[in-house]
């Protein structure tokens, strides 16, 4: 006996009429799913692994970035990006600040040799000292974090 289900058309405009009614279920679920959300992502990391190295993990990302295509993300970028813009910015004012400090504190701790003429090879190597202590400074912010 078939199963007899919607139209993709009529489940579409159900979600689309229903589910806007819904936010503060979604807002009282994340505001109580911290510690399950890091518990579990914590706990999957070996499935995350596992997913990242699989042999044809290539070809399903390029897949999926062609499914997706240029397109939808011009659609979706343009229609939803620009009123969500300005309210993701303020909001992010505070990670900001946090994620940007240590950076900041090692480029103000170096003490670089002088500039030399425009073109010296030693000019460079002033970047690449910044560069090396910044890279540092990353993988000792991520290892912490692990």
């Amino acid at each position: 006996m078939p199963i007899k289900v919607k139209s993709a058309a009529d489940a579409a405009k159900k979600f689309i009429d229903v589910t806007p009614g819904r936010q503060s279920y979604y807002e009282t679920g994340v505001k109580g799913a911290g510690a399950d959300w890091e518990n579990n992502t914590l706990a999957a990391k070996q499935s995350f692994k596992s997913a990242v190295s699989a042999s044809n993990i290539d070809a399903m990302f390029a897949g999926g970035v062609k499914k997706a295509g240029a397109a939808k993300y011009v659609k979706k970028a343009g229609d939803l990006g620009p009123a969500r813009f300005t309210t993701g910015v303020q909001a992010s004012g505070g990670d900001y600040q946090a994620g940007v400090q240590p950076f900041l504190e090692v480029i103000a701790a170096e003490n670089l040799p002088a500039r030399a003429p425009r073109g010296s090879a030693s000019n460079i190597q002033r970047v690449q000292q910044i560069a090396t202590d910044l890279n540092k400074k990353r993988l000792q912010l991520r290892a912490a974090g692990a």
